[in-house]
């Protein structure tokens, strides 16, 4: 079966997901492989690490995508002195390339957040954080998505629900809030969210479903949320803040494994790359999502 080439697979991918919505510390790409490379089969998978690469290798993949990258920061050296190193030398030596999709794919239609929204059936979706701008067929862009429940549940129901949709992992879901609240707006972020508590509170979300809440940033939200709430109880808030403040403390947080809710990138990406492969080229193209946990913890006590 004859493929497309690397460069093809690579021009397509910047169409779906722009490198250009990335942030600005971010560098996604293609960052191992020959650009003249034959493309028959790609793996999917959340993490580079050493079981994915060897996922890759051994099942004779062309291209692995993975959604976070080799490397966050530059580096100077990709020796076998260091884990990442070794990874670049095997998956140079199997001819495998290496193309990561990271906050563009977060920002992009049917991307990361998008993905997570439609699992949890939210409506009348808008990003978080808008990115300023459409793609071609006029979907608004950006970092994470806000949206409405079809009908209201309580916090409780939310939490077991955001369970049963994503993957378990030894770490598992935390969540703070009152259980009996009844929620309807949702906001999420997949991945490290703790930085956009603004950008929640002025959405007017109920509960914020995002990952890695750091102890002081999440308590000062819900402390906020909760002095905010007896304020208005009190009638006690400017007039100007009361219709962004209901009763309800607000957010209440849920915080999911990352590497869990970040496989959401995964829902669309792999169908939507295929299709449009084959219309375009007429290749029928071998898809796969790994099933290894990448998440790093593996005891809890």
């Amino acid at each position: 079966m004859a493929g497309i080439a690397l460069y093809q697979l690579c021009e397509l991918l910047d169409e779906l997901y722009p490198l250009s919505l990335a942030e600005s510390w971010d560098k996604p790409g293609l960052i191992i492989g020959d650009v003249c490379g034959e493309v028959q089969s790609i793996l999917y998978a959340v993490d580079p690490t050493p079981a994915v690469i060897d996922e890759a290798i051994d099942g004779g993949f062309d291209v692995l995508i993975t959604h976070h990258p080799l490397y966050f920061r530059a580096v100077h050296q990709v020796s076998g002195y260091s884990h990442r190193g070794d990874m670049v030398r095997k998956l140079t030596q199997a001819g495998c390339a290496l193309w990561v999709g990271h906050t563009n794919i977060d920002s992009a239609y049917r991307g990361t957040a998008h993905a997570f929204a439609d699992q949890l059936q939210l409506q009348h979706m808008r990003p978080l954080v808008p990115a300023g701008r459409t793609d071609d067929a006029g979907h608004e862009l950006g970092i994470g998505r806000v949206g409405e429940l079809a009908q209201e549940c309580s916090f409780q129901e939310l939490v077991e629900r955001v369970a049963r949709i994503l993957p378990r992992t030894t770490l598992g879901i935390t969540a703070a809030g009152d259980p009996q609240a009844q929620v309807r707006t949702i906001a999420t972020l997949p991945g490290s969210g703790d930085s956009c508590f603004d950008e929640v509170r002025a959405s007017g979300a109920d509960v914020y479903i995002t990952s890695d809440l750091r102890h002081h940033p999440a308590l000062d939200a819900r402390l906020q949320a909760e002095y905010e709430a007896q304020l208005t109880r009190m009638g006690a808030l400017p007039a100007k803040e009361r219709d962004m403040h209901a009763e309800l403390a607000r957010p209440m947080l849920i915080n999911t494994p990352h590497s869990a809710i970040e496989r959401s990138a995964f829902t669309y990406v792999p169908d939507d790359v295929a299709r449009l492969v084959e219309g375009r080229w007429g290749v029928r193209l071998h898809s796969v999502v790994s099933q290894i946990v990448t998440d790093p913890w593996n005891i809890r006590i």
